[in-house]
């Protein structure tokens, strides 16, 4: 049940009530065709009423049971109400009843229009409402894609950064590599330095050695074998 669509039948009744209950009284004042004027005005709001009055007790039929029963007698004091007024206008306009069945039976009703009006809007708030969602998903997606976004902008800065610092690691251990390079090569330079010096050194000994020991074989010959 809609509870906004039973207050709206409703406001529609009590609207075409307050018209209906003024028809009689102005009836009694009128001859002639303001007279039949009234009459078809009549019958056409009863029926107006009557079909609004169907659509309340449609509309209660999945209403709780504490509620329904509370508006079912509320809509039989209406009918009663209702009957009340077209024996008044009876009264006041002899023969008017005669018109009011044709009326009713060839007029599509207030309650009618209202009613296809009412689905109208349903279901344009349902196209909205799902509309709505798909806008509220789609915002979503987007967000989540965001989010996803700036984390994997994150970590590409992250990744960036580290191998920012490992190329500088490796630009200073190729430092050292070339520095470690060059000292090897000095190394070497002064070791065939060393070396030749040492062989240089041997040579010198070596004639050194040699000159004495002829010096000291020329003297021992001069000495000892001269004579």
């Amino acid at each position: 049940m809609s509870s906004e669509e039973f207050e709206k039948l409703h406001e529609i009744y009590r609207s075409l009530y307050d018209e209906l209950k003024l028809i009689p009284e102005k009836a009694l004042s009128c001859t002639g065709e303001e007279r039949k004027r009234l009459v078809r005005t009549f019958d056409e709001r009863q029926g107006e009423a009557d079909e609004v009055l169907q659509g309340m007790e449609e509309e209660l039929r999945s209403a709780p049971a504490s509620y329904r029963n509370a508006m079912s007698t509320k809509l039989r004091f209406y009918r009663r109400d209702l009957g009340k007024l077209q024996r008044e206008m009876k009264i006041s306009a002899p023969g008017s009843g005669s018109s009011s069945h044709t009326v009713q039976g060839g007029h599509h009703g207030i309650y009618s229009s209202q009613n296809q009006q009412s689905t109208n809007l349903q279901s344009q708030r349902a196209l909205l409402l799902q509309g709505t969602e798909y806008l509220n998903s789609a915002s979503q997606s987007i967000e989540q894609s965001h989010r996803l976004a700036a984390e994997s902008e994150r970590i590409g800065t992250d990744i960036i950064e580290e191998l920012g610092e490992q190329r500088e690691q490796l630009d200073r251990a190729r430092d050292r590599l070339v520095n470690t390079g060059e000292n090897l090569s000095k190394s070497r330079k002064i070791l065939r330095s060393i070396s030749r010096k040492l062989m240089t050194n041997k040579l010198l000994l070596a004639v050194i050695i040699l000159m004495e020991s002829a010096i000291l074989g020329a003297v021992i010959y001069l000495k000892f074998f001269r004579h």
